[in-house]
This record gives structure tokens, sequence and C-alpha cells, in this order.
């Protein structure tokens, strides 16, 4: 069984963000390396204890998504390998399986989100206003009921410690532009769907 990795310990890369649950290290002006721990996030909260193992499967989920999605639309995959930015053994030793070499790319202020159900913020939402980001649903659902088709619904990207919000389509338009926000809904739906 892999040691438990709760907080990664790079000293050779300057340490770019501790997430919630990722610790990412910069590794020149086009890549960065994202070290995927064994920390629990649940409701924007990060949980005392880790999970041993959770990191190495969050980390080949996404990867198996990352590739099998790539039609869809370019990812930041790379083919640089790990010992190639961590030559020093007992620094690699630590976060095999859970790190992976990605290219940089300017994160988006919102996170893109697509329901097929009704549950988690969506419920809350819906409950209180029959909508959810500002998307009208039929009366009368029950929690994790199917939604007649799936909608997009995005919310804001919080740091560490806060919270993130939904917005509506056009909160995100204001955030993005019209053309980004437009194309962030429609890959969005494509992912989905596929």
């Amino acid at each position: 069984m892999p040691a438990t990795l709760h907080t990664s310990h790079i000293k050779s890369l300057p340490l770019l963000h501790n997430g919630k649950v990722r610790d990412i290290y910069d590794i020149d002006e086009n890549y960065m390396l994202i070290v995927t721990t064994d920390r629990i996030s649940a409701f924007d909260v990060i949980m005392p204890t880790p999970v041993t193992g959770k990191g190495i499967i969050l980390n080949d989920v996404t990867q198996f998504w990352m590739n099998k999605l790539s039609h869809i639309i370019p990812n930041q995959m790379c083919d640089t390998k790990l010992e190639d930015v961590l030559p020093d053994a007992a620094e690699r030793a630590e976060v095999t399986n859970h790190a992976m070499v990605v290219k940089k790319l300017k994160a988006l202020p919102v996170e893109a989100i697509v329901r097929g159900y009704i549950i988690g913020s969506g419920w809350k939402d819906y409950q209180a206003t029959g909508a959810v980001c500002g998307i009208e649903l039929p009366k009368g659902m029950q929690l994790a009921d199917k939604l007649p088709k799936p909608i997009y619904t995005p919310s804001t990207k919080a740091s560490v410690g806060a919270h993130d919000e939904n917005i509506d389509y056009s909160q995100s338009r204001d955030l993005l532009g019209a053309d980004i926000a437009e194309q962030v809904r429609d890959v969005s739906l494509q992912l989905y769907q596929a």
C-alpha cells in the first residue's frame, strides 16, 4: 500500500499553490507539476484526515478522461515525464503516481459545471427559487431526480477557505466575455454528453 500523501515536500521546484487537494509547482515558463494529494475536500472544506491512495486514483481518473476527451477540446496534458523534472529519486518517490507534468494554461475564473440530476448546491437553489443558476426547472422535483436535459450551471472558483458560488450564465458572460462564455458552455455540455 502506498504511503499517505497529505502534503508534498518538493524542494527543487518553487511551490506556486497549495489547493484544496492539489499542490502545484513551477517548472518553467511553459510547464508546471500538479501533485494530487490524499487530502479530502468536501463542500469547500479540507478535512483533517487524508485517505491513503485517493490522490493516486484521482490522478489516474484525470489522466484517463483528459486522454479520452482530447478530441473534443485540447487540454494541458504533455509528454514530459516526472523523471525529466524531478531527477532526485527521493523527491520523485514521494509523488510518483500522484503527479503529472502539464502545460501552463490560464485558468478561467469560473468552474464549468454540467448537471444531469438535481443534487448538491443545485438542490438548495431549486428548493429556494425553483431554478438552478437562473434556469427554471419543472415544479415538484425531488432530490437526485434526473433533469429533463443536462444544464450548464457555472460557479465562481473560490480560493482555499472560501466557497464556490453558483452564478447564472449572464454573470459568466460578464466574467469571461460573450465568446469565451459561449465556448465554455457548449464544450462543457459536449464533454458531459460524451
